[in-house]
């Protein structure tokens, strides 16, 4: 298998050119769902198995939910500052070394489950409740030099739920040959 299959198992992420009511909704479902589907994959594994990566050079199953935690409860963060501010820039952050970080090292993935958990309960109650305008509304993403739509960001990390979903799913089936 090429490297970059293994790095994006579900494609790379293409940027929506048509945005619908529908659309949306199914982005949200996705999102909504991603808790339940991830934990039921990780909430048995051993310590070994958690320790499996998906590909050369790539995180490990702890690390892949401890990120997902790490960058959904960012992602609620810029939904809330674009909702509430004029097209505000938000800051990005190193996920590569926050993925090496000891919360991330040595914390049991059940707190990042938690987490997850109640931010995405939160964040699929906030977008269920926006309407046309608030999905218009858009925040500068200084990596990326642009203003990012909320109803396309909406998609990224539907995209971004079922990515590293794939990485673990991954990561079990090749069961240490990366490793």
């Amino acid at each position: 298998m090429e490297i970059e299959e293994l790095k994006y198992p579900t494609g790379k992420f293409k940027w929506p050119t048509h945005v619908s009511t529908d659309s949306i909704n199914e982005c949200i479902s996705v999102i909504e769902n991603f808790h339940a589907l991830l934990k039921t994959e990780v909430e048995n594994l051993s310590d070994e198995k958690l320790s499996l990566i998906y590909r050369p050079d790539g995180w490990n199953i702890q690390q892949v939910v401890h990120h997902c935690a790490d960058s959904h409860s960012n992602a609620f963060t810029r939904f809330k500052l674009a909702l509430t501010e004029d097209k505000p820039t938000i800051k990005p952050y190193l996920e590569a070394l926050w993925a090496n970080l000891s919360d991330v090292t040595n914390a049991p993935i059940g707190w990042s489950l938690e987490i997850l958990g109640g931010t995405h309960k939160r964040w699929v109650m906030l977008m269920r409740k926006m309407n046309e305008a608030d999905w218009k509304k858009s925040f500068i993403h200084p990596e990326h030099g642009r203003e990012l739509k909320l109803e396309s960001v909406v998609a990224l990390y539907a995209w971004h739920c079922n990515h590293h979903l794939a990485h673990v799913k991954q990561a079990l089936k090749y069961n240490g040959k990366f490793n």
